[in-house]
């Protein structure tokens, strides 16, 4: 089992930036890739960024050049991060870490933490 706990969320000022953190501990050699993904208020549930267990990053139009993951790991636990930048009121949502494990391709999901960006 991996178990996943976020933190990071807040309100700012659009410009302003967050960084957001995703530790995931248990069984995480089993872990694929991790990312984030966001959901607005009655939109559908959209990629943010992606990082593969390689170090290979993947992000959505919309948050490229304002928007970095980056992926941290010790022998107890990998820690996924996205430092946001540049935040617009566009961005605001509720922010979801996400896991792929190994064979199996089953998805994990964090509980979420809420980023508002006001204007």
């Amino acid at each position: 089992q991996v178990q996943l706990v976020e933190s990071g969320g807040g309100l700012v000022q659009a410009g302003g930036s967050l960084r957001l953190s995703c530790a995931a501990s248990g069984s995480i050699f089993s872990i694929n890739r991790m990312g984030w993904y966001r959901q607005a208020p009655g939109m559908q549930r959209e990629l943010v960024a992606t990082i593969t267990r390689g170090g290979s990053p993947n992000y959505a139009d919309s948050v490229k050049g304002r928007f970095t993951i980056s992926i941290s790991r010790d022998n107890a636990k990998n820690t996924v991060y996205l430092q946001m930048n540049s935040l617009k009121p566009e961005d605001t949502a509720v922010y979801y870490c996400n896991v792929i494990k190994s064979p199996t391709y089953v998805e994990l999901w964090g509980q979420g933490t809420l980023v508002t960006v006001s204007s």
